[in-house]
């Protein structure tokens, strides 16, 4: 990069992180530091909770998806404003009323201490590993494409996000929100006007290319539970992944519980149940107006080049040499084959359009065929090495082809991306771990001073703790398929015991705490032998269905073990609000 770029960089996030100290600094109870002050509006609110969710993850992963796979996995977003209805209606209102610092205090208000217990137990494990990965996710990209070394990558992040976060608390997150994502949305939009503008065809054609080669695919209505994106899963497998993520993770919770009203928190939900849709349109769009640039300019055969730097360092230099001419041999009748196409779509030829569509499929999986070899020669130099380089694809493009300013303003909405969801984990890990299991079961007696200090403490604790799982992670297939599926691991038995606590009235803390282990154990076995044969069946389910699954047998279970007990509801002792 250059010195601009550099500059813009870093003056970007330093700036952010400054504004966030300077604005917050020093409350001086729990009350402020976990809840800030009660006194944010609907709009910061909604800010706070997109930015909370739109991780580095989201602007790295998203337009690479796009680019392999199309705009299908839009429908993954679909359950998205029903959730935040069902939130606003059913979870709002209970949350306010108790008063809670965390969602999790509401369920020893309605079972009993254990449920409560667990409950914060799988959060702290389920987000704090997150956590580790939201950083981990951006560093190990970053620290390739920048010739960074990837533990200082996840130091640099992880100790930005700590500074201002241990100052201020909740109200720091919120506000430097506002303007990490004034800077990831205006970042990305230029970006997409810029790739827009270089692609050497009309718009129109481009969406036609687009259209085409099966890239705006954004509806599939056929029911397939191994399909990780359709519309079934998206209204329902992610309905209850949302429902979990922004009702009972406390990384959101904590959001909106910081309103000045129940009206403001409610506004603040609806704002990001209407506007994430879009933005996540947009951001795949992105990804699809640089799969269209890159069918007019040579691609690079893997994304990833420091591999192909390494590669051609290796004694496989020949042979790279000879699949890189095929590469480009294959791109150049893959041209032409693109230009016979967009002549049919002018002269609405459809018998030649559709003769078309299937030389560039045969030639896209040509593309393709010469990739893999090439990744199975890297893999032959370093069995270790990461091959998949959809996460690349981006930024690739970014630092190859965007003016010099703009690359260092791409760069700080990866970095704010990962500042902001990072700040909101840590904040929320310390939320529950000071009120829901220090202060509860471990020491009661302190003062507000006390549990504020040993929030700040907290939130250090768990920075560190992310920065080192980051250090020692792996890379996964994709990493926003990565986070998603964590969550779903847990979100699913999360949810199901709020929905027992919500509506199941008769139903008592010993059913629903048993239920809830029972039913992440079949979870987690679900997740290890899908994709297998087990006795016979064959087990092939989309990791968005675990948080159907999870969440309904929780209910189920509960059910039927108060049932089998023939005892009604224990008592519900109250929250002790020292």
């Amino acid at each position: 990069m250059s010195y601009l770029d550099w500059s813009v960089m870093f003056g970007t996030l330093l700036a952010i992180a400054a504004y966030g100290v300077y604005k917050t600094y020093g409350p001086k109870d729990m009350d402020k530091y976990l809840r800030g002050g009660d006194d944010l509006n609907w709009w910061t609110i909604g800010l706070s909770i997109m930015a909370t969710q739109a991780s580095a993850i989201t602007f790295l992963s998203t337009p690479g998806q796009a680019y392999a796979d199309g705009m299908r996995f839009i429908q993954f977003y679909f359950g998205l404003p029903v959730a935040m209805i069902i939130i606003s209606v059913v979870f709002l209102p209970i949350y306010y009323r108790l008063k809670v610092y965390t969602a999790y205090e509401f369920l020893e208000s309605r079972f009993d201490l254990k449920t409560r217990t667990l409950t914060a137990g799988l959060f702290l494990v389920q987000r704090g590993l997150a956590a580790g990965i939201t950083i981990y996710a951006p560093s190990i990209i970053l620290s390739t494409l920048l010739g960074w070394n990837l533990t200082i990558t996840n130091v640099f992040i992880g100790m930005m996000v700590i500074i201002y976060t241990v100052s201020g608390g909740t109200k720091a997150v919120s506000i430097t929100q506002k303007q990490q994502m004034a800077v990831m949305m205006g970042g990305m939009v230029l970006a997409g006007i810029i790739v827009i503008q270089l692609i050497p065809v009309k718009f129109t054609e481009a969406l036609h290319l687009a259209g085409k080669m099966e890239k705006l695919n954004i509806v599939n209505f056929e029911f397939d539970l191994s399909d990780r994106y359709n519309f079934w899963s998206g209204v329902t497998g992610a309905l209850f992944l949302f429902l979990s993520y922004f009702g009972t993770d406390q990384s959101q919770v904590q959001r909106y519980l910081s309103g000045r009203s129940l009206t403001q928190s409610r506004m603040g939900l609806m704002m990001n149940g209407f506007l994430k849709v879009p933005m996540q349109f947009v951001i795949l769009f992105i990804g699809v107006m640089v799969f269209v640039f890159y069918q007019f300019f040579q691609p690079p055969v893997i994304f990833n080049t420091i591999q192909l730097d390494k590669l051609k360092q290796s004694e496989y230099v020949e042979q790279l040499q000879g699949l890189e001419e095929d590469y480009s041999e294959v791109f150049a009748r893959k041209s032409q084959h693109i230009q016979e196409l967009l002549g049919a779509i002018e002269s609405e030829d459809d018998q030649e359009v559709r003769r078309q569509q299937a030389q560039l499929a045969e030639q896209s999986q040509k593309q393709e065929e010469v990739r893999d070899q090439v990744k199975a020669l890297i893999v032959q130099h370093d069995p270790l090495a990461e091959t998949n380089d959809t996460d690349y694809v981006f930024m690739r493009f970014v630092m190859d082809y965007l003016p010099q300013g703009i690359v260092g303003l791409l760069f700080a909405v990866i970095f704010s991306a990962a500042m902001s969801s990072t700040a909101s984990e840590l904040n929320a890990l310390s939320a529950t771990t000071t009120m829901d299991i220090y202060k509860r079961s471990l020491y009661r007696s302190g003062s507000s001073r006390h549990y504020m200090l040993s929030s700040k403490w907290f939130t250090a604790l768990w920075g560190l703790f992310a920065v080192l799982f980051a250090t020692y992670a792996t890379l996964f297939e994709n990493l926003i398929q990565a986070v998603n599926l964590l969550g779903s691991l847990f979100y699913g038995t999360i949810l199901g015991i709020f929905l027992v606590g919500f509506f199941l009235k008769w139903v008592g803390g010993r059913a629903v705490f048993s239920a809830a282990i029972l039913t992440e154990v079949l979870i987690l076995l679900l997740h290890y032998f899908n994709g297998t044969t087990v006795y016979g069946w064959d087990i092939d389910v989309g990791y968005l269905w675990y948080n159907a699954i999870g969440c309904l047998l929780v209910m189920l279970i509960s059910m039927l073990i108060q049932l089998g007990t023939g005892a009604g509801p224990q008592g519900k002792p109250a929250l002790d609000k020292e």
